[in-house]
Protein backbone atom coordinates (compact mmCIF):
# COMPACT_ATOMS: atom_id res chain seq x y z
CA UNK A 1 0.00 0.00 0.00
CA UNK A 2 1.27 3.64 -0.80
CA UNK A 3 1.09 4.67 2.91
CA UNK A 4 0.79 8.37 3.33
CA UNK A 5 3.36 7.97 6.23
CA UNK A 6 6.15 4.95 5.43
CA UNK A 7 7.06 3.78 8.55
CA UNK A 8 3.57 2.35 9.17
CA UNK A 9 4.31 -0.05 6.14
CA UNK A 10 7.40 -0.73 7.25
CA UNK A 11 5.72 -1.97 11.01
CA UNK A 12 3.70 -4.03 8.67
CA UNK A 13 6.34 -5.65 6.90
CA UNK A 14 7.55 -6.32 10.10
CA UNK A 15 4.51 -7.20 11.49
CA UNK A 16 3.89 -9.57 8.10
CA UNK A 17 7.14 -11.35 8.91
CA UNK A 18 6.51 -12.39 12.01
CA UNK A 19 3.30 -14.04 11.25
CA UNK A 20 5.06 -15.81 8.47
CA UNK A 21 7.79 -17.42 10.50
CA UNK A 22 4.85 -18.11 13.41
CA UNK A 23 3.75 -22.36 13.25
CA UNK A 24 0.26 -20.79 13.65
CA UNK A 25 -1.87 -17.90 14.40
CA UNK A 26 -4.27 -17.35 16.59
CA UNK A 27 -6.52 -14.52 14.94
CA UNK A 28 -8.85 -12.14 17.50
CA UNK A 29 -11.02 -9.35 16.30
CA UNK A 30 -13.55 -7.22 18.12
CA UNK A 31 -17.55 -8.04 17.36
CA UNK A 32 -18.39 -5.00 15.95
CA UNK A 33 -18.47 -3.74 11.99
CA UNK A 34 -15.03 -2.53 11.72
CA UNK A 35 -13.96 -6.10 13.96
CA UNK A 36 -15.58 -8.21 11.24
CA UNK A 37 -14.30 -6.55 8.16
CA UNK A 38 -10.84 -6.47 9.77
CA UNK A 39 -11.18 -10.52 11.03
CA UNK A 40 -11.96 -10.93 7.16
CA UNK A 41 -9.28 -8.92 5.65
CA UNK A 42 -6.65 -11.01 7.97
CA UNK A 43 -8.20 -14.13 7.32
CA UNK A 44 -8.34 -13.50 3.70
CA UNK A 45 -4.59 -12.01 3.76
CA UNK A 46 -3.30 -15.23 5.81
CA UNK A 47 -4.98 -18.17 4.01
CA UNK A 48 -3.22 -16.09 0.81
CA UNK A 49 0.19 -16.52 2.07
CA UNK A 50 -0.44 -20.22 3.46
CA UNK A 51 -0.49 -19.40 6.87
CA UNK A 52 -2.53 -21.85 9.25
CA UNK A 53 -4.69 -19.98 11.42
CA UNK A 54 -7.97 -20.00 13.51
CA UNK A 55 -10.40 -17.03 14.29
CA UNK A 56 -11.52 -16.17 18.02
CA UNK A 57 -14.54 -13.21 18.60
CA UNK A 58 -14.78 -11.06 21.82
CA UNK A 59 -17.11 -8.25 22.85
CA UNK A 60 -14.34 -6.75 24.77
CA UNK A 61 -10.67 -7.71 25.43
CA UNK A 62 -10.66 -7.75 28.83
CA UNK A 63 -7.50 -9.65 30.97
CA UNK A 64 -9.80 -12.54 31.24
CA UNK A 65 -10.17 -12.80 27.20
CA UNK A 66 -6.54 -12.15 27.13
CA UNK A 67 -5.63 -14.70 29.51
CA UNK A 68 -8.30 -17.48 27.84
CA UNK A 69 -5.85 -16.56 24.52
CA UNK A 70 -2.76 -17.39 26.75
CA UNK A 71 -3.78 -20.71 27.36
CA UNK A 72 -4.14 -21.98 23.75
CA UNK A 73 -1.37 -24.14 21.89
CA UNK A 74 -0.67 -20.58 19.52
CA UNK A 75 2.56 -19.31 19.90
CA UNK A 76 1.61 -16.66 17.92
CA UNK A 77 -1.71 -14.11 18.55
CA UNK A 78 -2.96 -11.55 15.51
CA UNK A 79 -5.11 -9.26 17.38
CA UNK A 80 -7.39 -7.38 15.27
CA UNK A 81 -9.32 -3.89 15.66
CA UNK A 82 -8.28 -4.29 19.47
CA UNK A 83 -5.44 -4.87 21.81
CA UNK A 84 -3.65 -1.38 21.52
CA UNK A 85 -5.80 -0.22 24.41
CA UNK A 86 -4.67 -3.48 26.79
CA UNK A 87 -1.36 -3.69 25.55
CA UNK A 88 -0.55 -3.01 29.15
CA UNK A 89 -2.01 -6.92 29.41
CA UNK A 90 -0.71 -8.03 26.71
CA UNK A 91 2.75 -7.21 27.59
CA UNK A 92 2.62 -9.06 30.50
CA UNK A 93 1.86 -12.11 28.26
CA UNK A 94 4.42 -11.64 26.37
CA UNK A 95 7.22 -11.58 28.94
CA UNK A 96 5.96 -14.15 30.60
CA UNK A 97 6.09 -16.33 27.11
CA UNK A 98 2.72 -17.29 26.49
CA UNK A 99 2.52 -15.84 23.30
CA UNK A 100 3.98 -13.20 20.93
CA UNK A 101 1.26 -10.60 20.05
CA UNK A 102 1.03 -9.11 16.52
CA UNK A 103 -1.41 -6.23 16.68
CA UNK A 104 -3.31 -4.18 13.59
CA UNK A 105 -5.40 -1.82 15.60
CA UNK A 106 -6.65 2.00 15.69
CA UNK A 107 -7.36 2.67 19.52
CA UNK A 108 -5.40 4.66 21.68
CA UNK A 109 -2.73 1.95 23.22
CA UNK A 110 -2.01 1.81 27.01
CA UNK A 111 1.49 2.59 27.82
CA UNK A 112 3.33 -0.38 27.30
CA UNK A 113 5.18 -1.04 23.81
CA UNK A 114 5.95 -4.01 21.63
CA UNK A 115 7.67 -5.12 18.56
CA UNK A 116 4.95 -5.83 16.22
CA UNK A 117 2.07 -2.75 17.15
CA UNK A 118 0.22 -1.44 14.04
CA UNK A 119 -1.36 0.84 14.76
CA UNK A 120 -1.71 4.44 12.85
CA UNK A 121 -1.48 6.77 15.84
CA UNK A 122 2.08 5.74 16.56
CA UNK A 123 2.65 7.04 13.22
CA UNK A 124 0.75 10.87 13.46
CA UNK A 125 -2.36 9.27 11.53
CA UNK A 126 -5.87 9.91 13.65
CA UNK A 127 -6.95 6.85 14.28
CA UNK A 128 -10.78 7.40 14.61
CA UNK A 129 -11.15 9.44 11.41
CA UNK A 130 -8.20 8.78 8.87
CA UNK A 131 -7.26 5.00 9.27
CA UNK A 132 -10.08 2.18 11.27
CA UNK A 133 -9.17 -1.04 12.44
CA UNK A 134 -10.03 -2.76 9.19
CA UNK A 135 -7.66 -0.33 7.36
CA UNK A 136 -4.83 -1.56 9.45
CA UNK A 137 -5.40 -4.96 8.93
CA UNK A 138 -5.39 -3.59 5.05
CA UNK A 139 -1.91 -2.10 4.98
CA UNK A 140 -0.88 -6.30 7.26
CA UNK A 141 -2.75 -7.53 4.27
CA UNK A 142 -0.27 -5.81 1.78
CA UNK A 143 2.45 -6.41 3.27
CA UNK A 144 1.80 -10.30 3.48
CA UNK A 145 0.43 -10.34 -0.09
CA UNK A 146 2.14 -13.23 -1.85
CA UNK A 147 4.17 -12.39 -5.13
CA UNK A 148 1.30 -14.10 -6.96
CA UNK A 149 -1.36 -12.50 -5.63
CA UNK A 150 -2.81 -8.90 -5.29
CA UNK A 151 -5.00 -7.73 -1.92
CA UNK A 152 -6.00 -4.50 -3.37
CA UNK A 153 -9.19 -6.66 -3.76
CA UNK A 154 -9.75 -6.30 0.19
CA UNK A 155 -9.94 -2.37 0.16
CA UNK A 156 -13.59 -2.60 -0.41
CA UNK A 157 -14.34 -4.48 3.54
CA UNK A 158 -11.53 -1.92 4.60
CA UNK A 159 -13.84 0.95 3.54
CA UNK A 160 -16.68 -1.39 4.92
CA UNK A 161 -15.05 -0.79 8.33
CA UNK A 162 -14.11 3.10 8.21
CA UNK A 163 -17.43 3.72 7.21
CA UNK A 164 -18.90 1.24 9.80
CA UNK A 165 -16.87 3.13 12.41
CA UNK A 166 -18.33 6.35 11.18
CA UNK A 167 -14.85 7.94 10.33
CA UNK A 168 -16.60 9.77 7.20
CA UNK A 169 -15.33 13.28 7.56
CA UNK A 170 -17.59 16.25 6.14
CA UNK A 171 -19.29 13.37 3.84
CA UNK A 172 -15.96 11.83 2.35
CA UNK A 173 -13.18 9.82 3.99
CA UNK A 174 -9.97 10.88 4.40
CA UNK A 175 -6.16 10.67 5.20
CA UNK A 176 -4.94 6.92 5.00
CA UNK A 177 -8.47 5.84 4.40
CA UNK A 178 -8.22 7.91 1.13
CA UNK A 179 -5.24 5.93 0.24
CA UNK A 180 -7.31 2.34 0.73
CA UNK A 181 -10.25 3.69 -1.48
CA UNK A 182 -7.78 4.75 -4.58
CA UNK A 183 -6.30 1.28 -4.25
CA UNK A 184 -9.79 -0.11 -4.08
CA UNK A 185 -10.81 1.40 -7.68
CA UNK A 186 -7.46 0.59 -9.33
CA UNK A 187 -8.73 -3.09 -8.06
CA UNK A 188 -12.24 -2.78 -9.55
CA UNK A 189 -13.75 -3.31 -6.23
CA UNK A 190 -14.79 0.12 -5.87
CA UNK A 191 -16.93 2.73 -6.92
CA UNK A 192 -17.52 6.30 -5.85
CA UNK A 193 -19.68 9.20 -6.74
CA UNK A 194 -21.28 12.51 -5.51
CA UNK A 195 -24.77 11.67 -4.21
CA UNK A 196 -27.22 11.85 -1.11
CA UNK A 197 -25.81 11.21 2.10
CA UNK A 198 -28.90 9.53 3.31
CA UNK A 199 -28.96 6.12 4.86
CA UNK A 200 -30.74 3.10 2.81
CA UNK A 201 -30.36 4.14 -0.43
CA UNK A 202 -29.91 0.42 -2.28
CA UNK A 203 -32.72 -1.15 -0.18
CA UNK A 204 -35.61 1.60 1.07
CA UNK A 205 -38.62 2.35 -0.63
CA UNK A 206 -38.23 6.09 -1.23
CA UNK A 207 -40.63 7.48 1.10
CA UNK A 208 -39.07 5.56 3.82
CA UNK A 209 -35.74 6.58 3.04
CA UNK A 210 -36.72 10.36 3.25
CA UNK A 211 -38.98 10.16 6.32
CA UNK A 212 -35.89 8.05 8.31
CA UNK A 213 -33.68 10.76 7.01
CA UNK A 214 -32.99 12.53 9.85
CA UNK A 215 -28.94 13.90 10.44
CA UNK A 216 -30.24 16.98 8.84
CA UNK A 217 -33.72 17.15 9.77
CA UNK A 218 -36.08 18.87 7.44
CA UNK A 219 -39.39 20.04 8.72
CA UNK A 220 -42.63 18.38 6.93
CA UNK A 221 -40.30 15.59 5.61
CA UNK A 222 -37.79 14.40 8.29
CA UNK A 223 -39.73 11.59 10.48
CA UNK A 224 -43.35 12.88 8.40
CA UNK A 225 -44.73 10.45 6.65
CA UNK A 226 -47.63 12.00 5.34
CA UNK A 227 -45.46 14.75 4.93
CA UNK A 228 -43.38 12.99 2.38
CA UNK A 229 -45.99 11.53 0.44
CA UNK A 230 -47.57 15.16 -0.40
CA UNK A 231 -43.64 16.08 -1.28
CA UNK A 232 -43.29 13.49 -3.89
CA UNK A 233 -46.52 13.35 -5.17
CA UNK A 234 -45.77 16.95 -6.22
CA UNK A 235 -42.18 16.30 -7.97
CA UNK A 236 -44.16 15.48 -11.29
CA UNK A 237 -42.11 12.08 -12.22
CA UNK A 238 -42.98 8.38 -11.83
CA UNK A 239 -42.09 7.16 -8.26
CA UNK A 240 -43.97 3.81 -8.58
CA UNK A 241 -43.07 0.34 -10.28
CA UNK A 242 -45.96 -2.01 -10.62
CA UNK A 243 -47.51 -0.19 -7.96
CA UNK A 244 -44.44 -0.30 -5.50
CA UNK A 245 -42.60 2.50 -4.47
CA UNK A 246 -39.23 2.68 -6.51
CA UNK A 247 -36.11 3.02 -4.23
CA UNK A 248 -33.14 5.67 -5.43
CA UNK A 249 -31.25 3.33 -6.63
CA UNK A 250 -34.28 2.41 -9.16
CA UNK A 251 -33.71 6.02 -10.45
CA UNK A 252 -32.58 7.90 -13.10
CA UNK A 253 -29.86 10.50 -13.04
CA UNK A 254 -32.61 12.99 -13.92
CA UNK A 255 -34.85 11.85 -11.43
CA UNK A 256 -32.54 11.75 -8.44
CA UNK A 257 -31.77 15.58 -9.77
CA UNK A 258 -35.33 15.86 -9.91
CA UNK A 259 -35.58 15.06 -5.98
CA UNK A 260 -32.18 16.48 -4.97
CA UNK A 261 -32.76 19.51 -5.83
CA UNK A 262 -36.55 20.04 -4.59
CA UNK A 263 -35.10 18.30 -1.30
CA UNK A 264 -32.45 21.60 -0.58
CA UNK A 265 -35.16 24.11 -1.84
CA UNK A 266 -37.58 22.31 0.93
CA UNK A 267 -34.49 22.57 3.47
CA UNK A 268 -34.21 25.90 2.36
CA UNK A 269 -37.26 27.19 2.02
CA UNK A 270 -37.98 25.77 6.19
CA UNK A 271 -34.71 27.86 6.91
CA UNK A 272 -32.38 24.43 7.51
CA UNK A 273 -29.12 25.92 8.25
CA UNK A 274 -27.03 26.33 4.86
CA UNK A 275 -23.69 23.54 6.72
CA UNK A 276 -26.76 21.19 7.62
CA UNK A 277 -28.10 21.56 4.15
CA UNK A 278 -24.43 21.01 2.97
CA UNK A 279 -24.87 17.59 4.91
CA UNK A 280 -27.23 16.21 2.23
CA UNK A 281 -24.97 15.57 0.07
CA UNK A 282 -21.64 13.36 0.10
CA UNK A 283 -19.42 10.82 -1.27
CA UNK A 284 -20.48 7.87 -2.32
CA UNK A 285 -18.93 4.14 -2.10
CA UNK A 286 -20.29 1.45 -3.58
CA UNK A 287 -19.02 -2.27 -3.84
CA UNK A 288 -18.55 -2.57 -7.57
CA UNK A 289 -19.04 -6.87 -7.35
CA UNK A 290 -22.36 -6.73 -5.06
CA UNK A 291 -25.96 -7.03 -6.81
CA UNK A 292 -27.48 -3.63 -6.83
CA UNK A 293 -30.54 -3.05 -4.90
CA UNK A 294 -28.85 -5.47 -2.15
CA UNK A 295 -27.54 -4.40 1.40
CA UNK A 296 -24.27 -5.47 0.17
CA UNK A 297 -23.92 -2.71 -2.50
CA UNK A 298 -23.68 0.38 -0.53
CA UNK A 299 -21.00 0.22 2.26
CA UNK A 300 -23.13 2.23 4.50
CA UNK A 301 -25.81 -0.84 4.36
CA UNK A 302 -22.89 -3.50 4.27
CA UNK A 303 -21.69 -2.24 7.79
CA UNK A 304 -25.26 -2.37 9.83
CA UNK A 305 -25.71 -5.45 8.26
CA UNK A 306 -22.39 -7.45 9.75
CA UNK A 307 -23.36 -4.88 13.25
CA UNK A 308 -26.68 -7.20 13.07
CA UNK A 309 -24.23 -10.35 13.23
CA UNK A 310 -22.01 -10.63 15.59
CA UNK A 311 -23.60 -8.02 18.68
CA UNK A 312 -26.22 -11.08 18.33
CA UNK A 313 -23.22 -13.63 19.04
CA UNK A 314 -23.27 -14.63 15.10
CA UNK A 315 -19.68 -13.55 14.54
CA UNK A 316 -19.65 -16.59 12.12
CA UNK A 317 -22.35 -15.57 10.16
CA UNK A 318 -20.80 -11.99 9.67
CA UNK A 319 -17.30 -13.34 8.68
CA UNK A 320 -18.75 -15.32 6.13
CA UNK A 321 -20.69 -12.84 4.58
CA UNK A 322 -17.44 -10.63 4.77
CA UNK A 323 -15.71 -13.68 3.03
CA UNK A 324 -18.19 -13.97 0.05
CA UNK A 325 -21.01 -16.75 1.46
CA UNK A 326 -24.16 -15.28 -0.30
CA UNK A 327 -25.99 -17.80 0.18
CA UNK A 328 -27.19 -19.15 3.83
CA UNK A 329 -24.52 -17.06 5.73
CA UNK A 330 -26.15 -13.87 3.95
CA UNK A 331 -30.48 -15.19 4.36
CA UNK A 332 -29.44 -15.50 8.15
CA UNK A 333 -27.92 -12.16 8.02
CA UNK A 334 -30.91 -10.60 6.69
CA UNK A 335 -33.20 -12.36 9.42
CA UNK A 336 -30.63 -10.67 12.09
CA UNK A 337 -30.84 -7.59 10.96
CA UNK A 338 -35.01 -7.29 10.76
CA UNK A 339 -34.34 -8.30 14.30
CA UNK A 340 -31.55 -5.63 14.87
CA UNK A 341 -33.66 -2.69 13.33
CA UNK A 342 -36.48 -3.87 15.62
CA UNK A 343 -34.28 -3.53 18.65
CA UNK A 344 -33.11 -0.25 17.96
CA UNK A 345 -36.22 1.21 16.95
CA UNK A 346 -37.52 0.03 20.28
CA UNK A 347 -34.25 0.89 22.39
CA UNK A 348 -34.68 4.88 20.46
CA UNK A 349 -38.38 5.08 21.27
CA UNK A 350 -37.77 4.31 25.13
CA UNK A 351 -34.71 6.73 25.44
CA UNK A 352 -36.85 9.05 23.89
CA UNK A 353 -39.54 8.48 26.40
CA UNK A 354 -37.60 8.34 29.26
CA UNK A 355 -35.45 11.23 28.75
CA UNK A 356 -31.92 11.75 29.88
CA UNK A 357 -30.18 13.27 33.28
CA UNK A 358 -28.55 16.22 32.89
CA UNK A 359 -25.20 16.70 34.55
CA UNK A 360 -22.92 19.90 34.70
CA UNK A 361 -21.02 18.51 31.13
CA UNK A 362 -22.34 15.22 30.18
CA UNK A 363 -25.60 13.46 29.58
CA UNK A 364 -26.74 10.12 30.58
CA UNK A 365 -29.24 7.67 30.67
CA UNK A 366 -29.47 4.07 32.23
CA UNK A 367 -31.39 1.16 30.15
CA UNK A 368 -30.28 -1.63 32.34
CA UNK A 369 -31.50 -5.44 30.60
CA UNK A 370 -34.07 -3.02 28.34
CA UNK A 371 -31.44 -2.48 25.72
CA UNK A 372 -28.88 -5.08 24.91
CA UNK A 373 -25.25 -4.28 25.85
CA UNK A 374 -23.78 -4.82 22.59
CA UNK A 375 -25.92 -2.02 21.01
CA UNK A 376 -25.91 -0.08 23.87
CA UNK A 377 -23.82 2.61 22.06
CA UNK A 378 -25.21 2.46 18.54
CA UNK A 379 -28.38 3.71 20.41
CA UNK A 380 -26.99 6.42 21.81
CA UNK A 381 -25.35 7.68 18.87
CA UNK A 382 -28.49 7.79 17.17
CA UNK A 383 -30.43 9.36 20.20
CA UNK A 384 -28.53 12.53 19.99
CA UNK A 385 -30.60 15.11 18.76
CA UNK A 386 -33.93 13.89 19.82
CA UNK A 387 -36.32 16.06 22.28
CA UNK A 388 -34.12 17.13 25.02
CA UNK A 389 -31.19 15.41 23.79
CA UNK A 390 -28.21 17.93 23.23
CA UNK A 391 -26.30 17.21 20.59
CA UNK A 392 -23.94 19.64 22.23
CA UNK A 393 -23.42 17.67 25.47
CA UNK A 394 -21.46 13.91 25.06
CA UNK A 395 -23.58 11.43 25.44
CA UNK A 396 -22.87 8.34 28.65
CA UNK A 397 -25.29 5.47 27.90
CA UNK A 398 -25.86 2.07 30.67
CA UNK A 399 -26.86 -1.61 29.75
CA UNK A 400 -26.90 -4.54 32.40
CA UNK A 401 -23.97 -6.74 31.23
CA UNK A 402 -24.53 -9.31 33.82
CA UNK A 403 -24.77 -9.87 37.43
CA UNK A 404 -21.63 -8.33 38.32
CA UNK A 405 -21.00 -5.69 35.61
CA UNK A 406 -22.66 -2.71 33.80
CA UNK A 407 -21.81 -1.69 30.13
CA UNK A 408 -20.88 1.86 29.33
CA UNK A 409 -21.07 3.46 26.17
CA UNK A 410 -20.04 6.98 25.14
CA UNK A 411 -20.43 9.57 22.38
CA UNK A 412 -19.01 12.47 21.01
CA UNK A 413 -19.26 14.68 18.09
CA UNK A 414 -15.99 15.93 15.87
CA UNK A 415 -17.24 19.56 17.06
CA UNK A 416 -16.40 18.97 20.64
CA UNK A 417 -13.09 16.95 20.04
CA UNK A 418 -12.26 19.83 18.05
CA UNK A 419 -12.56 21.64 21.44
CA UNK A 420 -10.65 19.13 23.54
CA UNK A 421 -13.18 16.30 23.83
CA UNK A 422 -11.08 13.06 24.27
CA UNK A 423 -13.69 10.23 25.17
CA UNK A 424 -11.17 7.64 25.04
CA UNK A 425 -9.30 9.11 28.04
CA UNK A 426 -12.49 10.10 30.30
CA UNK A 427 -13.62 6.34 29.96
CA UNK A 428 -10.23 5.10 30.60
CA UNK A 429 -10.08 7.26 33.73
CA UNK A 430 -13.43 7.38 35.06
CA UNK A 431 -13.66 3.79 34.95
CA UNK A 432 -10.37 2.69 36.48
CA UNK A 433 -11.45 5.26 39.40
CA UNK A 434 -14.46 2.70 40.02
CA UNK A 435 -12.57 -0.38 39.62
CA UNK A 436 -13.33 -0.53 35.89
CA UNK A 437 -11.62 -0.44 32.88
CA UNK A 438 -12.37 1.37 29.32
CA UNK A 439 -11.08 3.21 26.78
CA UNK A 440 -11.33 3.90 22.40
CA UNK A 441 -11.70 6.87 20.81
CA UNK A 442 -11.50 10.49 21.52
CA UNK A 443 -15.35 10.51 19.65
CA UNK A 444 -16.59 7.25 21.05
CA UNK A 445 -15.82 5.02 23.53
CA UNK A 446 -16.25 2.30 26.01
CA UNK A 447 -15.96 0.98 29.75
CA UNK A 448 -17.27 -2.00 31.82
CA UNK A 449 -17.66 -0.94 35.51
CA UNK A 450 -19.04 -2.75 38.89
CA UNK A 451 -22.69 -2.64 39.04
CA UNK A 452 -23.44 -0.22 41.29
CA UNK A 453 -20.78 2.32 40.92
CA UNK A 454 -22.41 3.81 38.34
CA UNK A 455 -23.10 7.25 40.37
CA UNK A 456 -19.40 7.25 41.00
CA UNK A 457 -18.52 7.23 37.17
CA UNK A 458 -20.93 9.78 35.78
CA UNK A 459 -19.46 12.08 38.37
CA UNK A 460 -15.85 11.44 37.45
CA UNK A 461 -17.00 11.55 33.85
CA UNK A 462 -18.77 14.85 34.28
CA UNK A 463 -15.70 16.17 35.85
CA UNK A 464 -13.37 14.98 33.28
CA UNK A 465 -15.14 16.35 30.29
CA UNK A 466 -15.90 19.39 32.26
CA UNK A 467 -11.75 20.04 32.22
CA UNK A 468 -11.26 18.68 28.76
CA UNK A 469 -13.62 21.36 27.56
CA UNK A 470 -12.72 24.27 29.90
Amino acid sequence: MSAPVPELTERATACADRLRDADGVLLASHIDADGLTSAAIASSALERAGIRFESVFSKQLDADEIASVAATDYDTVLFTDFGSGQLDVIAEHESAGDFTPVIADHHQPADADTEFHLNPLLFGIDGSSELSGAGASYVLARALEPEDADNRDLAALAVVGAVGDMQVSDGELVGANANVVEEGIDAGVLEIGTDLALYGKQTRPLPKLLEYATDVYIPGISNDQNGVLRFLDGLGIDLREDGDWRRWVDLTGDEKQTVASALVRRAVRKGVPAEKIDGLVGTSYTLAGEVKGTELRDVSEFSTLLNATARYDRADVGLAVCLGDRDAALDRARTLLTNHRRNLSEAIDWVRSEGVTREDHVQWFHAEDRVRETIVGIVAGMAVGADGIDRGTPIVAFAQKNDEEVKVSARGTPALTRKGLDLSVVMKEASRAVGGDGGGHNVAAGATVPKGREAAFVAHADELVGEQLR
